[in-house]
């Protein structure tokens, strides 16, 4: 069996990711196919993901690809996250993981619907909601904001106490919509770092909607494009991914060929069968990252580019706060003060020239923000506590 190092990893890390500075990609299409997809829980990570992978990028360019050409689109998929998914993707994306994601949430919600006296029957109740959110936004191809969809929609704008979930029925689904692919987040009336997006229709959306895949067939495009940006990974890797099941996983690596490699520490990565060589070293290089970036959340098993600094970079709830790395290595994170200028805050010694280049990052990134400061709600322990000095 083929071993890959800890070392190859970071080294392919720093290729595949566009984070080292060689490697850098010229549009926010080709960062977002790069990483395979990118995470957009928060609107400034789609941004600041970028601006780490795309030379010179502006704000501007992220939007013509999200809201003019179209050619990126937020998707809630894998695990129930939102994502910025490449559009070639989407014919693979919605029949597997967000699929799943749709079937989860329509099955909580016909339920709670019930619980709370919404309807006797949940199923007839959330295809009435459907077909009545749906009526609006045809009635509307620019689409609508959630509060307009609320009024025009009495029968979900009411409260759904009845657990620790969203208790807005409308949220919920429009949630379940979203992941059904039936709407899509439109144009953002509000600024780049933040959601106020107006609900469309998805052909309206896309107007040429693509035909689905065969489910099988889109979990094994996934699995392909993840293997090649990530791998190699562990099948524990890939099941915390994708939020899905063991024999979906063991199914799509079987139709790629996938080829098993020793890892060290002794686990069992898998890549593509054209993809077993090893990379070569970009040489070093330094990069700053938002809140769960996908290249920080990309695996379940971290040590190799995390130790030992999980604890700190990591909450309780499994979010990544920012982070600082240094040649395939998280060493510490990144915050703002008041006037705006980033601050790297290290956990861990690192030598001189790795600093300088972690301060050259710094500045740029103070640039480009131009005094604008970040908002968040995803801080981590080691955001909120200065290192002692």
């Amino acid at each position: 069996m083929r071993h890959v190092t800890d070392q190859q990893r970071r080294v392919r890390l720093a290729v595949r990711h566009a984070l080292a500075p060689a490697f850098r990609t010229g549009s926010p299409e080709a960062a977002a196919a790069a990483m395979t997809v990118l995470h957009a829980t928060e609107p400034a990570t789609v941004y600041l993901s970028c601006w780490a992978r795309v030379e010179a990028v502006r704000p501007a360019d992220v939007d013509r690809a999200l809201y003019h050409d179209r050619t990126l689109v937020k998707q809630l998929a894998m695990r129930r996250t939102l994502f910025v998914c490449p559009r070639d993707l989407l014919p693979a994306v919605w029949p597997s993981a967000s699929a799943r994601v749709a079937g989860n949430e329509r099955a909580r919600l016909v339920k709670d619907a019930v619980k709370a006296g919404l309807a006797d029957n949940g199923e007839d109740w959330l295809d009435r909601a459907r077909g009545a959110v749906l009526d609006v936004l045809a009635a509307a191809p620019a689409g609508r904001q959630a509060t307009e969809i609320r009024g025009a929609v009495p029968m979900i704008d009411v409260t759904m106490e009845i657990s620790t979930a969203d208790p807005r029925a409308a949220t919920r689904v429009l949630t379940y919509l979203s992941a059904a692919a039936d709407i899509v987040r439109g144009a953002n009336t509000g600024g780049w770092h933040t959601s106020r997006p107006r609900w469309t229709l998805m052909r309206d959306w896309l107007h040429d909607v693509p035909q689905p895949w065969d489910p099988a067939d889109g979990y094994r495009e996934l699995v392909r494009r993840w293997l090649y940006t990530f791998g190699p990974g562990t099948e524990d890797d890939l099941v915390w991914w994708f939020g899905s099941t063991k024999a979906v996983v063991r199914a799509a690596l079987a139709g790629l060929d996938a080829v098993a490699v020793s890892l060290d520490h002794g686990g069992t990565g898998w890549l593509l069968p054209d993809d077993v060589d090893d990379v070569p070293d970009p040489g070093p290089w330094a990069a700053l990252l938002p809140v769960l970036d996908a290249t920080v959340m990309g695996w379940q098993h971290r040590d190799f580019y995390l130790s030992p600094h999980r604890s700190e970079i990591f909450d309780r709830r499994g979010n990544a706060g920012t982070t600082a790395w240094v040649d395939g290595r998280v060493v510490g994170c990144w915050v703002q003060d008041q006037a705006g200028v980033v601050e790297v805050r290290l956990l861990e010694d690192v030598p001189a020239a790795a600093r300088r280049a972690l301060d050259a990052e710094a500045s740029r990134l103070t640039a480009w923000l131009g005094g604008f400061r970040v908002p968040s709600v995803y801080a981590s322990p080691a955001m909120r506590t200065p290192p002692p000095h």
